[in-house]
């Protein structure tokens, strides 16, 4: 547990540090700095209001703090967004010091275990395990650590966000009205989407033709349940940040998920409002190089320019396709030439254990392979006919 000091002191300090030290100091250090290419239209380091210019840290700050909300963009592999993420929140709790972050990260069902990682009961591995991390959200723990830390130093209260990937999974398959009431988690019924948010949905529903006999229509029915998955995905959010502030009034609720529900005010902003949520600020990262075309004027509150994005290393990958059976997960297709077809893994074999772990869903079985080093043999045990076979993945080393 930790020693008794006054919040206020704790956070005033430790934040000031790193508002000094980053967001602030970023317009000192890179104002005299001349825009280069892609950094034109939102230069590094600095803040802009999309149509609207240039704006100074402390000011976009300022108004970020007296919201009701603040919503924190990000792209989950990008370790840059997550360090402005925790100068954004410690910025914002310099100015703010009472603060409620909420976390895309978390499923309802674990919000337990945030509650013992802020008092200070868990360690970092008790805590992940607790809040089933490598299977729920998978992402690397080490981008996100820090804003936890950051949290439990200063007891702010952690939130989790989200509900279970299968009720979302289910919506998508078969429907909103197919999942019954006592399944949704809570989740009251979302306000309808707007036409733009419609186009985007279409648009990024149209990037997975494997899932179409034929070429995506509006009107299929398939197009339906995938608007419905979102909208229960950005209610879900939205209900929870509206809960937090009524449940802390003079708190600044400061959620953290994915740039995609922020951006355009189409998802998490429009159900909050829809909530009674009127005072949102939405703040996302820039990153050099992106089409400047994309800065429209409802993008977001204020956008921060960032370094271009890193290509991360190719995650390992065994080449096949599976989904979960009742007594493991099913392996439905391997690709030619694969990992896992080079260990005579085949279609219709039942996976029951990857390197000694058990496992009983799609994303288990992804988050194990994840954590997979360049050059390790990965023991696999799977049921094929009723028989049991071992088999061995070899990954091979990095070139």
């Amino acid at each position: 547990m930790y020693p008794i000091v006054p919040a206020k002191s704790r956070i005033g300090a430790y934040a000031i540090a790193f508002a000094a030290a980053g967001i602030f100091a970023a317009t000192a250090i890179v104002a005299a700095t001349p825009a280069r290419g892609g950094d034109a239209c939102v230069p590094l380091g600095l803040w802009s209001v999309p149509g609207g210019g240039r704006i100074s840290a402390p000011e976009i700050l300022g108004r970020a703090a007296r919201a009701q909300v603040v919503l924190l963009g990000e792209s989950h592999d990008n370790a840059d967004h997550h360090r402005w993420e925790l100068h954004s929140v410690a910025a914002l709790a310099a100015l703010r010091p009472k603060l409620v972050l909420g976390f895309e990260m978390f499923p309802r069902r674990v919000q337990g275990a945030l509650d013992r990682w802020v008092a200070g009961e868990l360690s970092e591995e008790e805590f992940l395990n607790a809040a089933d991390w490598s299977r729920v959200w998978g992402y690397d723990a080490a981008f996100y650590l820090p804003l936890f830390h950051f949290a439990r130093l200063n007891h702010v209260p952690m939130v989790a966000l989200n509900v279970e990937r299968d009720f979302v999974r289910a919506v998508g398959a078969k429907g909103l009205e197919a999942v019954p009431t006592d399944k949704r988690e809570g989740v009251s019924a979302a306000a309808p989407p707007g036409e733009a948010y419609l186009e985007r949905l279409f648009a990024s529903y149209q990037q997975h033709p494997d899932k179409q006999e034929s070429a995506p229509a509006r009107t299929d029915p398939a197009f339906r349940n995938f608007v419905e998955a979102q909208l229960v995905w950005d209610r879900a959010m939205a209900q929870a940040l509206a809960d937090a502030a009524a449940r802390y009034p003079d708190a600044l609720v400061v959620g953290v998920m994915g740039s995609q529900h922020i951006a355009n005010g189409d998802g998490v902003p429009h159900q909050l409002q829809s909530l009674g949520i009127r005072h949102i600020a939405s703040l996302l990262p820039w990153d050099a190089g992106t089409d400047c075309g994309q800065l429209s004027a409802d993008l977001a509150t204020a956008v921060f320019g960032m370094p271009a994005a890193q290509a991360g290393p190719t995650p390992p990958r065994l080449g096949i396709l599976v989904q979960t059976a009742p007594d493991g997960v099913k392996v439905s297709s391997v690709g030619r030439g694969s990992i896992a077809a080079a260990a005579d893994l085949r279609a219709g074999d039942v996976l029951v254990e990857v390197a000694g772990t058990p496992v009983k869903t799609s994303e288990e079985v992804r988050a194990v392979v994840g954590r997979t080093a360049p050059g390790t043999w990965l023991p696999l045990k799977a049921k094929r006919a009723g028989e049991m076979v071992e088999l061995t993945a070899k990954f091979p080393a990095k070139e």
